[in-house]
């Protein structure tokens, strides 16, 4: 145990906001474990509140898009950092920390290197260019990795199809939400009828829910031109919001461009939440048309709150998703397909609440993020015996 308390753990991310709210449930559960936590990522409004649960973060900016300056810089000062604090284990997240912090960590003579994969950025609808330039990244990337773990096993099925790497560096990680967070018994009927009245919702309306960051890639422009046919059958139905502007995107959405479909009525924007759990109580359905996605994650919080769901049929959602019986996938791009599959559940309520029920059952067998710690805690001590 005193070897254990001495090992120096190190996660590389790009944005704060991955680490406040996909990755820091992990960092806790290590450090109880009593390894010492540190993390790297760019600046953003959450770092202090990650400090706070005694996680040491180094600020590294990583810019999203391809900058080989700024990148170069980004590679020395991982390089640098990783040397003078002489990490046992380095574990990335994300593609260009991926790249950037593997590559630093084996320059810097790091003994365990680990990365995991939150979902390839090239797909089969992706140009020949694009897949062919992020399969090359992903072999570089992999050649420093002692291990490469994967949140979504058509990925899995992508690297030996593609011969990115070898097969004994690959495990399957699955992703983890806390099931007593997302429990719909924590909230009674009176919370739900005062949070809808707070928003304005009457408490017969009924309610479809989007968390996604507000960017076209996740399907915005199809859910609004879907809305506006639902709207036609069920003109009372409301869509709740929540998620980031991203305005540095170049597919950002601005909320402005409701108006061009006639939806501003039945729309509502909430922005960013941290108290996410409180809002799924109030939707009736849950929907992400996303073009692309590792892992929905939203998807499973929903489905551990007893949310039907309806989703694209692509990988990520499809490894979320339990077609039928959970939820409903639909046509990717396809507005026709995902208005029929909202009016198919408003009209059926009892098999909305079954498939409800079906996603939190699956959700406990399958996506309890104390599995994903087990997974991860067996890995790394077998590779501290093996390396350390």
């Amino acid at each position: 145990m005193q070897k254990v308390k001495k090992i120096k753990i190190c996660y590389v991310t790009n944005i704060d906001k991955s680490i406040k709210f996909i990755l820091l449930n992990q960092l806790k559960f290590l450090k109880n474990e009593g390894y010492e936590i540190f993390a790297v990522c760019s600046n953003g409004k959450f770092i202090k509140d990650i400090e706070k649960q005694g996680i040491k973060i180094k600020i590294i900016n990583f810019k999203r898009k391809i900058s080989p300056i700024a990148d170069l810089i980004c590679l020395l000062k991982l390089f640098f950092y990783f040397k003078k604090e002489k990490f046992d284990i380095i574990h990335t997240h994300t593609p260009k920390p991926g790249l950037l912090g593997q590559l630093a960590a084996k320059f810097a003579g790091v003994p365990i290197i680990i990365n995991t994969i939150h979902g390839f950025y090239f797909d089969e609808n992706s140009s020949f260019f694009k897949r062919k330039f992020f399969i090359f990244i992903e072999k570089i990337s992999a050649k420093c990795s002692n291990l490469i773990f994967f949140v979504n096993k058509e990925d899995m099925d992508t690297v030996a199809r593609e011969k990115i790497c070898n097969s004994d560096l690959i495990k399957y990680l699955s992703g983890g939400i806390d099931l007593s967070r997302f429990n719909l018994n924590r909230f009674s009927e009176e919370f739900i009828l005062i949070k809808r009245k707070e928003l304005g919702i009457g408490s017969e309306k009924k309610v479809i829910g989007i968390v996604a960051r507000l960017v076209k890639e996740k399907g915005y422009l199809d859910l609004f031109e879907a809305l506006k046919k639902v709207l036609r059958i069920f003109p009372e139905t409301i869509l709740l919001i929540i998620g980031p502007l991203e305005p540095e995107k170049k597919d950002a959405v601005n909320p402005d461009i409701i108006k061009n479909y006639d939806v501003e009525k039945n729309v509502l924007f909430l922005g960013e939440k941290e108290d996410v759990e409180k809002i799924y109580p109030l939707i009736d359905i849950f929907v992400l048309p996303s073009w692309r996605e590792g892992l929905g994650v939203s998807i499973l919080e929903a489905s551990a709150m007893k949310k039907p769901v309806i989703a694209t049929d692509i990988r990520g959602c499809r490894e979320a998703v339990d077609d039928d019986k959970s939820g409903i996938l639909v046509p990717l791009k396809n507005p026709e397909s995902l208005s029929q599959a909202i009016i198919y559940l408003l009209r059926n309520p009892e098999k909305a609440k079954k498939m409800g029920e079906e996603g939190r059952k699956r959700a406990e067998k399958e996506f309890d993020e104390r599995l994903v710690f087990g997974r991860i805690k067996t890995e790394y001590q077998r590779l501290i015996k093996e390396k350390l």
